[in-house]
């Protein structure tokens, strides 16, 4: 057996209602002032309510930074930061989506170890140390809180990462309750989100693909496949609704320590040039990336392939059931109510081109595909998205 690393979250409680327990389950972690990052549109609909009124019952300072927009910006991170330091927080709470949680991973860890943040960027070069951090998911679909990652947007359209176990919270608190009232094109663009996570790190060609996160990813496919559809027609189900936060924290365990690679990098210019929800911008090309994959991934592919369809274990075959997987996932996205062409999104056929030269950029992640990609190949892959 090969040699591995693997990495994740100190402590995970999962709970309906568990977040307004925030107080009581961080302890003295957090310390006397903590800074609160979340996005507008939480604090509005009132979700962050609980969880600060735990925090200010046990007496607890709370600097509330609120102003966190999807695929969050290196100016909102500064901003963050400022608030932050102008309170002087000795902990950080991360409270939504994985841009607030990945704004709240960069800002405990800038906060905690004064580094400069240009020479953080990449896999492995932050330090540390960070100051106390606890996140609390509200979607199902990232998995970032049990990531060690953070994907910033620098100036128009560049997305740069900071990669490094020091990320990674003390606390991370799934409350199944929090999802109830996401929309159901957002509830359906994360769960396939979470599914990408999982088959990507199951087929991810980088020397630290494990037995744990294969295991991992196995499971978050059963417990996605099984719920997805469900939580989209029936909202209000909290058993269906924990299961898909449970599977997409597997699923973020398991990339984690086996990193994602083409579906992520292909997905990067959608959403950073045109500003389609990241979730969906990977149901848009995973059908064709991993038919793409599949001369060289069929047999891994369809050793999964029931996890996520139960029924395709009746199809013979690796190449069959590796196809039936494609055409299963295809057949989710319009099942969801997705939209399934890139041109459905606005993007026109005109920037096929440069989107293709900017996925060529996410290095990072290409080198995890099972199969290389040249600058053609992705412009193929795109066309046919399109």
């Amino acid at each position: 057996m090969d040699p591995f690393e693997f990495n994740t979250t100190k402590s995970i409680v999962f709970r309906p209602g568990a977040s307004a327990e925030l107080a009581d389950i961080s302890g003295s972690l957090l310390g006397a002032n903590v800074l609160f990052i979340t996005d507008p549109g939480l604090r509005k609909l009132g979700l962050c309510n609980n969880a600060l009124a735990s925090l200010e019952a046990a007496g607890i300072a709370v600097t509330v930074f609120d102003q966190v927009e999807p695929d969050p910006s290196q100016a909102t991170l500064k901003a963050a930061l400022a608030a932050g330091d102008a309170a002087e927080v000795t902990g950080v709470v991360g409270f939504g989506g994985g841009s607030s949680l990945d704004i709240a991973k960069v800002a405990a860890l800038l906060l905690g170890s004064r580094e400069d943040l240009d020479k953080a960027w990449g896999v492995g070069v932050a330090k540390g140390p960070r100051m106390p951090l606890v996140l609390i998911p509200t979607t199902s679909g990232t998995g970032s809180e049990v990531t060690p990652v953070s994907i910033i947007t620098v100036g128009t359209e560049e997305k740069r990462g900071i990669s490094s176990p020091i990320l990674l919270p003390d606390i991370a608190i799934l409350d199944a309750e929090l999802t109830l009232d996401l929309p159901s094109a957002i509830t359906a663009a994360t769960g396939v989100d979470a599914i990408v996570h999982a088959i990507e790190a199951y087929a991810s060609a980088n020397c630290n693909n494990n037995p744990l996160s294969k295991a991992l990813a196995r499971e978050a496919l059963r417990l996605l496949g099984a719920n997805i559809e469900t939580v989209v027609a029936e909202p209000g189900n909290v058993e269906a609704r924990g299961a898909m936060l449970l599977g997409s924290m597997l699923a973020g365990q398991a990339f984690a320590n086996s990193p994602v690679a083409s579906v992520h990098a292909l997905a990067y210019p959608i959403g950073g040039t045109f500003h389609v929800p990241h979730g969906l911008s990977n149901a848009l090309v995973l059908p064709h990336v991993l038919r793409f994959n599949a001369p060289v991934a069929y047999a891994t592919y369809a050793e999964i392939a029931a996890d996520a369809f139960p029924h395709l274990a009746e199809v013979e075959g690796a190449k069959d059931r590796c196809a039936a997987l494609i055409d299963a996932l295809a057949g989710l996205s319009n099942r969801l109510g997705l939209q399934t062409h890139l041109r459905e999104v606005g993007i026109p056929k005109s920037a096929l081109e440069k989107m293709a030269a900017d996925a060529m950029l996410q290095t990072r992640l290409l080198v995890n595909n099972p199969r290389a990609m040249s600058e053609q190949d992705v412009l193929k892959i795109y066309e046919a998205a399109w």
